[in-house]
């Protein structure tokens, strides 16, 4: 009888799947452009759950060939392997087709341009990233009448003005890591915690410019008991190494003391963040209400904020600052975005600039001419960042090809909404996903000479006048990894700073080599640092599966 209901209820699952889709294809049948069926529903719990699973048994058996079109798309994070193929062969815009909805997927520089700056016709989707509310609404989740508010608050602290701040304490941090690792310098086997350590980096570097919590490069205690309270930094540091499980487990349920033990462990520094939190603002305010100008960071933003919300909301009918759930939901989501993205991108780039001895020389060249003379300590933010100019090619360089973000979705209201694109004007259904995506139009033929090559110089532009060398700047809509348009990426100029000085600082002084395995050939070394920085899974954010199998020397240089 059981056998016969469950066996009932996925008949009656997969026929209304099958007829939703179906719904959906005509749906999107009067846009006039390539349309792709995927029946399987990629929001759906049990896929995501199961997926990953389901693919490692599938990969083992010799069908490959054998798989319709659609099972390329069925893989969470397709947009990486895929890059700009499918639109090759689909051209400039195309879709999915699932039960669930439509979703248009877009690479024509001018038409993603228009996605970005119409921000009232293609708007964010919210329910999409309902995940990241894990302490309280946030500016990714906020509605269109909400997200300026947000917005006012958040931009402050990641001003012009803070960017000394940033330099100051991203080169402190490089300090300690080159340290790190040159005491390693006399182990043969080299180090593979380039992923590791740059995650520790990144994370004292938010701490301290965000928040005034200054850490040294590595952690007092890296495992704590659960007895005691996790510090601000460790207990943010395992809520973001836990982060699938903390969005998807509410934290009221992972005190239960028959929980496996790395639950209770999340539970618990998920709780001690919040009571950090709690002590962060309560330390401002009440220096704030001594007449003290506050600690100048993002928590003195937020003070101000939920100061303005409490005085000005008695009596107004709109709402005006944060309320407290919604710093903690910010902090949180600061956190996330703004120390996940950039490590990722230092780690791809330590090991992409090991295994390019040549690329080092040409930075290093432009490190050493920039500081002449001159000691780390004496750096100054605002004469040497502008000078840079072959480390933000690095970054751009970077990012162009391992983006953290690989789509930015964004959605449709109750009306068909016209786009001109591909020479013509599409008109999408209502309700229905648009996506740029990033890496199609980041290695996209038509737009990028040797799309696939990691060659910073092509960033690099020669300037006939007495400055030098400039940073080119793409069309809009050719390369986006902080979005574009109004709702751009808030800490963009924040991972410019730290990233140029990390790498500045790094290289200065010392010289990043791959340890060759046993036997293994300069060629077979390469091909193994391809193997693994294009081995990546996108766990809400793109990383490598596997940056432990690349082992650096880090050698110091005159």
């Amino acid at each position: 009888m059981i056998v016969a209901a469950i066996v009932g209820s996925l008949v009656l699952y997969i026929t209304w799947s099958l007829v939703c889709l179906e719904i959906n294809y005509q749906r999107a049948v009067s846009m006039g452009i390539p349309l792709v069926r995927l029946p399987i529903d990629p929001l759906n719990i049990f896929f995501q759950v199961f997926e990953s699973h389901a693919w490692k048994v599938i990969d083992q058996l010799p069908v490959a060939s054998l798989l319709p079109t659609w099972t390329h798309y069925a893989r969470r994070g397709w947009y990486f392997k895929d890059k700009a193929t499918s639109h090759i062969r689909y051209g400039p815009i195309w879709a999915l087709v699932t039960p669930r909805d439509i979703h248009i997927l877009i690479c024509e520089p001018q038409a993603v341009h228009e996605v970005f700056a119409r921000r009232n016709d293609f708007i964010r989707p919210i329910k999409m990233y309902s995940l990241l509310e894990v302490y309280g609404p946030t500016i990714s989740t906020a509605d269109q009448a909400n997200w300026p508010r947000h917005r006012k608050v958040l931009a402050t602290p990641f001003n012009e003005g803070a960017m000394s701040f940033v330099w100051d304490e991203s080169l402190r941090q490089t300090r300690y890591l080159t340290n790190d690792w040159a005491k390693r310098e006399g182990d043969k086997v080299g180090f593979s915690s380039v992923s590791v350590d740059t995650r520790t980096l990144s994370l004292n570097v938010m701490a301290a410019c965000g928040f005034r919590r200054s850490f040294d490069f590595k952690s007092s205690s890296e495992e704590e008991g659960t007895k005691g309270t996790y510090s601000y930094r460790d207990s943010l540091q395992i809520v973001l190494d836990n982060v699938i499980l903390i969005m998807l487990i509410p934290r009221r349920h992972l005190n239960y003391s028959w929980l496996p033990r790395n639950l209770r462990v999340l539970g618990k520094a998920a709780a001690d963040f919040k009571v950090h939190m709690t002590r962060m603002l309560e330390e401002e305010t009440s220096m704030m209400k001594r007449g003290e100008k506050g600690s100048g960071s993002l928590m003195t933003s937020f003070v101000r904020a939920l100061d303005t919300h409490q005085k000005d909301n008695i009596e107004a009918t709109t709402t005006k600052g944060l309320s407290v759930d919604e710093i903690f939901g910010n902090i949180f989501v600061i956190n996330f975005a703004g120390h996940d993205t950039t490590a990722n991108t230092l780690a791809f780039t330590m090991i992409l600039l090991a295994a390019n001895p040549d690329v080092q020389d040409w930075v290093r060249e432009d490190i050493l001419r920039v500081t002449e003379g001159l000691d780390v300590a004496d750096w100054h933010y605002e004469k040497l960042f502008p000078q840079l100019t072959r480390c933000r090619a690095i970054l751009h360089e970077t990012l162009r090809l391992y983006p953290p973000i690989l789509a930015l979705p964004k959605w449709t209201n109750e009306a068909p909404t016209s786009l001109r694109i591909g020479g013509r004007t599409v008109v999408i259904p209502p309700f229905s996903g648009i996506s740029p995506t990033v890496l199609a139009s980041h290695t996209h033929p038509d737009y990028w000479p040797e799309p696939l090559s990691w060659k910073p110089s092509r960033w690099v532009v020669s300037d006939s006048t007495d400055t030098g060398e400039t940073l080119s700047v793409p069309e809009h809509g050719k390369f986006y990894p902080w979005s574009e348009g109004p709702q751009n990426c808030l800490g963009v100029k924040f991972s410019q700073v730290e990233f140029v000085a990390v790498v500045a600082c790094l290289l200065r002084n010392s010289r990043l080599s791959i340890v060759p395995n046993a036997g293994e050939s300069p060629d077979d070394t390469l091909k193994r640092v391809r193997d693994v920085t294009e081995d990546c899974d996108f766990q809400m954010l793109l990383r490598m599966k596997h940056p432990e199998k690349i082992r650096l020397y880090c050698h110091a240089v005159e």
